[in-house]
């Protein structure tokens, strides 16, 4: 389930640095969690859709990895972050 053109650029024009920067932690973070949220409405209707769900499983797993290493690397921007994308901790 890719994205379409205006809602990366609306993304990435929030969480990254300018219209280009698509690259950031930030960016990536915010995303795989459009990704995995639009992944997610898919699989509430097509239950056995056992495909799909492998690809959410890493799509989450690589979003966990992103998160561990932008906590270690800048702490504030990580709570910043979570916070604006409605994850929990």
């Amino acid at each position: 389930m890719a994205l379409n053109k205006e809602v990366v650029a609306s993304i990435v024009k929030e969480f990254g640095d300018n219209e280009k920067d698509t690259g950031s932690t930030r960016v990536q973070v915010a995303l795989l969690t459009q990704q995995i949220r639009d992944l997610t409405e898919h699989l509430k209707v097509h239950i056995h859709d056992f495909h799909s769900q492998r690809g959410l499983h890493k799509l989450v797993g690589h979003r966990r990895s992103l998160l561990d290493y932008y906590s270690r690397t800048n702490r504030e921007g990580y709570l910043d972050l979570i916070q604006k994308l409605g994850l929990r901790k």
